[in-house]
C-alpha cells in the first residue's frame, strides 16, 4: 500500500545517489517517494509520459530558423497603441519564461518519479529556447539601448511588477515552505502560467500577423504556444496524479484556495490585456479579451475535474476562433533555407573556436 504524505509534514529532498532506493515501479510516487533516480524508459508508472517526451522532443526548435527581415521593417511602422503593446508583452514574456527556467529545477529536487523530472527538465531546456527567442526578436529589431528598455520594463511599470509579483510570490514561498500543500500551490502556480498568464500577449501577436504585420515574431510564438500546451499538458496531469495518490491535500478548503488562484489568474490576466491591449490595438477589444480569457480559465479549471468557474463562458468565443487557427505552427511557411543557412553558418564558426 503506498504511504501517503500529511499535509503538516515537510518534504524532504530527494537524495541524488540512492542504491536503497524502491526498485518496483509500483512503489514510484509523484512526492514523497523513494527514488534511484535512475532513468528507465522501459518502466514508467505514469504511461502518458512516453507520449509526452515524444512530442516534446519533436518540437525542438532554433529561434533563428524564423526571419525576422519583415519585422525589422513593420516595427517602425506600428500604431503607437501596437509599438506600446509589443513592448510590455514582450517584457512580461521574458520574466515568466526566464522565472519558470529557474522555478523548474527547485520543483524537481522534491518529485520522486523520475520519469516526470525527464519531462521538467526538457521543459526547462525550452524555457531557455523561449528566452533566447525574445532575444533575438528584440536584438534585431530594436536598437541596445531600446532592447534594455523593454527587458527592464518591469522595474518601471507598477503593472507589470504586480503581475510579475503574483508568480513570483508563489514561487518564493515554496522556497521557504517545503510543505505538500506548498509544493501543489507551485504545481498551479505553473499551470495558470501556462495556460492562461501568456495568453493576452499570444492573442496580441495573433493579432498583428492577422493584420499582415511583424509575420516572424508571430511564427516564434507560435512555437513557444506548441511547447507551452505540452507544458500545460505536463502540470495538469502531475496534478491529476496527485489528485489519485495524496487525497488528503486536496480537501475543499484546499480545493478552495487552488480555485481562489485560478480566479485571480484569471482576473489579473483579464486587468493586463485590458491595459496593454485595451480598445486602441486594432482588431481586439477589452470586450474580446475578458470573454477568451474567462473561457481559459473556465477551460483549464474544469480539466482537474471541478466545475466551470464562470457560467456562460464555456465555449471558445466566436469571435476569438482565429486565436486557434493562427496557433497552428504549421499554418504559415517560413523561409527555413534562407535562416538555416545563418543559423548553420553561426554554428560552424561556433566549433571552428573550440
Amino acid at each position: 500500500m503506498p504511504m501517503t504524505i500529511e499535509q503538516n509534514e515537510s518534504l524532504t529532498k530527494k537524495p541524488l545517489f540512492n542504491p536503497q532506493g524502491d526498485l518496483d515501479v509500483r512503489d514510484r510516487r509523484m512526492i514523497g517517494g523513494n527514488t534511484t533516480n535512475l532513468n528507465d524508459f522501459n518502466n514508467m508508472k505514469y504511461p502518458w509520459v512516453s507520449d509526452w517526451y515524444r512530442q516534446a522532443m519533436n518540437n525542438f526548435w532554433i529561434p533563428e530558423e524564423i526571419n525576422l527581415g519583415q519585422d525589422v521593417k513593420d516595427y517602425p511602422h506600428l500604431d503607437a497603441a501596437e509599438r506600446a503593446a509589443y513592448d510590455k508583452i514582450l517584457s512580461f514574456l521574458v520574466f515568466l519564461d526566464s522565472i519558470q527556467s529557474a522555478n523548474l529545477p527547485a520543483i524537481g529536487e522534491y518529485i520522486t518519479a523520475n520519469e516526470v523530472n525527464l519531462c521538467l527538465n526538457i521543459q526547462t531546456f525550452q524555457e531557455c529556447v523561449h528566452s533566447q527567442s525574445y532575444s533575438y526578436m528584440l536584438d534585431t529589431i530594436c536598437s541596445p539601448e531600446q532592447r534594455n528598455e523593454i527587458l527592464y520594463q518591469w522595474r518601471t511599470d507598477k503593472r507589470l511588477l504586480a503581475r510579475n509579483t503574483f508568480i513570483g510570490d508563489l514561487y518564493n514561498e515554496f522556497q521557504r515552505d517545503k510543505h505538500p500543500f506548498t509544493l501543489l500551490k507551485v504545481m498551479m502556480a505553473n499551470f495558470i502560467l501556462e495556460g492562461v498568464s501568456f495568453y493576452s500577449g499570444f492573442m496580441f501577436f495573433y493579432n498583428l500577423s492577422r493584420n499582415g504585420k511583424m509575420p516572424g515574431s508571430a511564427q516564434e510564438i507560435r512555437y513557444i504556444n506548441r511547447d507551452e500546451n505540452t507544458h500545460l499538458w505536463l502540470f495538469r496531469n502531475i496534478i491529476l496524479e496527485l489528485q489519485k495518490e495524496q487525497p488528503e491535500l486536496f480537501t475543499a478548503e484546499n480545493v478552495q484556495a487552488l480555485r481562489e488562484m485560478m480566479l485571480e489568474g484569471v482576473e489579473q490576466e483579464i486587468a493586463w490585456g485590458h491595459y496593454v491591449i485595451g480598445d486602441e490595438v486594432p482588431g481586439l477589444n477589452r470586450r474580446m479579451v475578458t470573454d477568451y480569457i474567462r473561457y481559459l480559465g473556465n477551460l483549464r479549471w474544469t480539466s482537474l475535474g471541478y466545475p466551470a468557474l464562470y457560467p456562460g463562458f464555456e465555449h471558445e468565443p466566436e469571435s476569438m476562433a482565429w486565436v486557434s487557427q493562427y496557433a497552428d505552427a504549421n499554418m504559415v511557411k517560413t523561409d527555413f533555407f534562407e535562416a538555416r543557412s545563418t543559423a548553420y553558418a553561426k554554428s560552424t564558426a561556433l566549433v571552428d573556436d573550440l
